[in-house]
């Protein structure tokens, strides 16, 4: 059968006392309702659909990059009328229905409950709570079979003390679907169609309800406030913690690391306390990172040191590498074996060349170093001229001196040095010393002016 997933994203999420809409607080550096939509491709769905209602423009817009469907609840009527908004577009397979504030479901648990699931069968994912206030409870007969679902505020003092909840993810045929939602009522507690009746049906109607539990209950857990948005945050950065330790990373704090995106890691990795990895990025053999970097879509090669305090976007080290502290490396960077950007250093749109050094406050954008180049500290590429950017070319074993400034477009020759505190707005030939500064002149015995009285 093919598979339709419906993400139920209309909700407004008051307790979040924020004017974004719930679904589209960040968990790990993205929207949740985002990774909601990654496990729904990860099922191989046909068709996702999203019901957007609150804010639903913004969630539109955020999710404009994704293959998705919309439908719009312009009214919150309870979880049953919101999926009845996505009916029109469903196919004749299985119909699984998720919840866009329930981020951390795993993809095997769903794969397990759509096996349960045929002509005969309805799934339903359960969880056991020590706590079960304020959760539907699952409701079963003498023979132990599943066949309602009370919500709390409807339930009795008995049905109150049932430990196995409803999570409100479920899965069934489309045809089950369309059968039992134009007959949802709303005459309860809080007048609204909840979704959850459909079981009460289905027993009814002799469809068996299986029922399956996740392994942990944070999977199903959903969000209504930022306490319970950090906590999840914590528990899905702890589960990434454990994943690269199990793949051989040394984490010097496994409490304290963030990925929010892709880390893939080779052996003898080793990463200092409070370090955030975004997007893809790439450590190779023996990498070192220091504390309190930030690294963003980059690759860094094998046996390179990244020093504490880093940030680091876009750019590429090939290997064997010193970086920082305090360095930022900007798109476009591309540093070749054994090239080494310091303290307090800038670059951008830049090939460093093997051997090659920037140690020390200088900022070099748009530019290409060849091999075994020194760039004295305080120097910088003068690459903008209020229009329009423009490159440096430096040569191999050029010796840049200190405080220097490269007016581009210009070029530095091979074997060329450029001393201390000059302004090059000139080529430098091979092998050549350029000079640019004014002349020192020297009083002896001169007197320092000091203060008038009064």
């Amino acid at each position: 059968m093919t598979l339709d997933v419906v993400i139920l994203a209309a909700g407004q999420g008051t307790r979040m006392r924020s004017t974004l809409p719930k679904v589209l607080h960040r968990l790990a550096g993205k929207p949740m309702v985002r990774h909601v939509i990654e496990t729904a491709r990860g099922l191989d769905a046909e068709r996702t659909h999203v019901v957007v209602g609150h804010g639903a423009e913004k969630v539109r817009e955020a999710l404009a990059d994704c293959e998705v469907r919309f439908a719009l609840q312009a009214e919150q009527k309870g979880t049953g009328h919101a999926v009845a908004q996505a009916l029109e577009g469903l196919g004749d397979g299985k119909v699984l229905v998720l919840y866009g504030d329930v981020p951390l479901t795993r993809r095997e648990t769903l794969a397990t409950l759509l096996e349960g699931v045929d002509d005969d069968h309805l799934g339903l994912l359960t969880v056991t709570l020590e706590d079960p206030t304020g959760y539907g409870r699952i409701l079963r007969n003498a023979a132990g079979e599943a066949v309602a679902i009370v919500e709390h505020k409807d339930a009795s003092e008995t049905e109150r003390a049932v430990r196995e909840c409803n999570t409100g993810i479920m899965a069934m045929t489309a045809a089950q679907l369309r059968r039992w939602l134009p007959r949802l009522s709303a005459d309860n507690a809080q007048g609204e169609y909840y979704l959850t009746d459909i079981i009460a049906m289905a027993a009814a109607e002799g469809v068996k309800i299986a029922t399956v539990q996740p392994a942990n209950a944070l999977e199903v857990e959903g969000v209504n406030n930022r306490l319970q948005m950090a906590r999840l945050e914590r528990a899905y950065q702890r589960a990434q913690a454990e994943r690269l330790m199990t793949e051989g990373v040394a984490l010097l704090d496994p409490a304290r690391i963030d990925v929010r995106g892709t880390l893939t890691c080779g052996h003898d990795v080793e990463i200092d306390v409070g370090c955030v990895f975004e997007g893809d990025v790439e450590l190779g053999e023996g990498v070192r990172i220091g504390p309190h970097c930030v690294i963003r879509d980059s690759h860094i090669g094998a046996e390179a040191v990244v020093e504490a305090h880093s940030v680091i976007e876009g750019a590429v080290a090939a290997g064997r590498n010193r970086i920082g502290p305090f360095a930022r490396l900007r798109p476009g960077t591309r540093l070749a074996v054994g090239a080494k950007v310091g303290n307090f250093v800038e670059t951008k749109n830049v090939e460093v060349g093997e051997g090659s050094k920037i140690n020390h406050l200088s900022y070099v954008g748009d530019a290409r170093l060849g091999r075994d180049v020194n760039v004295g500290a305080g120097t910088i590429t003068c690459n903008y001229d209020g229009a329009n950017k423009h490159r440096t070319e430096i040569g191999d074993d050029a010796f840049i001196g200190s405080n220097s400034a490269l007016v581009a477009p210009v070029s530095v020759g091979r074997g060329a040095t450029v001393g201390a505190g000059s302004t090059i707005s000139k080529d430098v030939a091979d092998n050549a010393l350029a000079v640019s500064r004014g002349r020192q002149i020297s009083k002896p015995d001169w007197p320092r002016p000091g203060k008038q009285d009064d």
